[in-house]
């Protein structure tokens, strides 16, 4: 175990560290599952590629909600504890769909049943994904140890490792295999997830977050002051009765009476918190949002994924009905588009860091440009005619592809750390996520929408040239949009 390693496990412990590294992993690894639910809408429901796409845009429209999940598990806390149960929860959601899936043909094979199955599992996925973040948040704040960067590059290690094994195991699973088997498969990674939720404990909130509870009651002044007059008048009607009557009923009866007002005006006041807190969170969100140097740049990264049609769903189907890809290969692609994240993350570090984020963004998106024109030259056969192989071109397509993606995610994650005001850094980090991955969600339905238009479908991709071409043209849409993003911003996070 490295030096490294060795400061993290002390500072945080080995479960907390286990439970981050599996929650990572399984990020990554969930390729495995996906890989065959794309081989299950193409050749088990026979669907177009405009209708697998359609599906797979509303699956994931839960990680486009991701602030929702951060503020309830916040201000709402459940048996007093705000991550554990939170993370229980979604642990369960993400693991459920998959056994049931795995178990019932009939559930398995019809569309709509497997979309909500697949929105739910991605609920689960999501909300895990935002509570963890909280948690390592916390835990670094608690320790006051500068092991954030180590934690997250961790983090980030982690995931790309699952999504490594998921992608190369998925395709050769897929050849050897039923589809059932590997949902049923998948599902030991969260039973694991699950499990491993017991080794982390987590203080109840109402005996280390008194002074918490203390400026929630500050907020209530005018509600607190009147529940105390009314248990006031209680007890002080109470005391006449006993006195009065001198008798066990009327005590008895008295007794229940005051009882019965506490735990009313309990819950009472812990509602008005939960509403209170919840009120002041979204107010904080409106209110950051009201400024340009915060809503400008996150428009550009939201309009850079709308106004470019995702054709990935068309591409796979074309690859696996028109070039008879295997599943094997394009599983390896899959691994070869994850080291080129990983490329991608190293030159940004290395080489983009101190530039502006303007030449930053035009570079990708011309750089990306320049390789959709590679699916061009592959739907074109002209690769063929030049004595190149498919495969070949498949495979520095995905790296390339994933390679410039992450050069242009990287200033996403600086600027968002930049934007982020003191108090509600978290919460607005997940809404800027959330605007990101809505604007894919929906980048993901006009592609479906654009192969729906030109009728590419299984038996036809006469008209998926014209559809990439398009593709090419929009991609240079956002660098018009580039005044969006702060003129001196630069790849240091400030």
């Amino acid at each position: 175990m490295t030096k490294g390693l060795k400061q993290l496990r002390a500072a945080f412990g080995a479960s907390f560290l286990w439970l981050v590294c599996l929650i990572y992993f399984t990020q990554g690894f969930r390729s495995f599952a996906w890989t065959a639910v794309s081989y299950q809408l193409k050749d088990i429901l026979k669907l177009s590629p405009s209708a697998s796409q359609f599906v797979f845009s509303v699956a994931f429209f839960p990680w486009s909600i991701k602030p929702l999940y951060g503020i309830v598990s916040d201000c709402i806390p459940i048996g007093g504890r705000k991550r554990v149960p939170y993370l229980i929860l979604s642990t369960i959601l993400s693991l459920v769909p998959w056994l049931i899936l795995g178990l019932s043909a009939y559930l398995r094979n019809s569309r709509w049943h497997l979309t909500i199955f697949l929105t739910v599992q991605n609920l689960g996925s999501a909300m895990a994904d935002v509570v963890i973040d909280a948690m390592i948040a916390e835990a670094v704040r608690f320790e006051k140890a500068s092991f954030a960067g180590d934690l997250q590059s961790l983090s980030w290690f982690a995931m790309a490792f699952g999504g490594i094994c998921g992608s190369l195991l998925g395709g050769y699973a897929l050849t050897n295999v039923e589809i059932a088997t590997i949902f049923l498969l998948f599902t030991v990674l969260p039973a694991v997830q699950l499990l491993s939720c017991g080794l982390i404990k987590e203080n109840p909130l109402h005996k280390n977050d008194e002074k918490d509870h203390l400026e929630g009651n500050h907020l209530m002044n005018s509600n607190s002051s009147l529940i105390d007059e009314d248990s006031f008048t209680v007890k002080k009607l109470s005391k006449r009765t006993s006195r009065r009557k001198k008798s066990h009923k009327s005590r008895k009866k008295t007794d229940v009476a005051s009882d019965r007002s506490r735990p009313f005006w309990e819950g009472d006041r812990l509602v008005l918190k939960w509403f209170r807190s919840l009120k002041n969170a979204i107010y904080g969100l409106y209110q950051a949002f009201q400024q340009p140097v915060i809503w400008r740049p996150m428009a550009w990264f939201f309009l850079a994924h709308v106004t470019v049609p995702n054709l990935s769903t068309v591409l796979f189907y074309y690859q696996t009905e028109f070039l008879k890809l295997e599943a094997s290969f394009l599983g390896t692609s899959r691994v070869v588009g994850w080291v080129g994240l990983m490329i991608g993350t190293f030159i940004y570090n290395r080489f983009f860091k101190t530039m502006k984020l303007r030449k930053i963004l035009l570079f990708a998106h011309v750089g990306l440009a320049l390789l959709t024109t590679l699916d061009m030259i592959l739907v074109s056969r002209i690769n063929v005619s030049f004595g190149i192989s498919d495969k070949v071109m498949v495979l520095s397509g995905s790296a390339l592809a994933d390679a410039i993606n992450q050069l242009k995610f990287m200033p996403f994650l600086i600027l968002s750390g930049q934007l982020c005001p003191p108090g509600i850094e978290g919460t607005l980090f997940a809404l800027f996520m959330s605007i990101n991955n809505f604007g894919s969600t929906l980048g993901s339905f006009v592609g479906a929408g654009l192969a729906s238009f030109l009728n590419i479908n299984s038996g036809s991709f006469d008209n998926l040239l014209l559809g990439i071409a398009i593709q090419v043209v929009c991609i240079f849409i956002p660098v018009a949009l580039l005044f969006l993003i702060p003129k001196e911003a630069t790849g240091i996070s400030a």
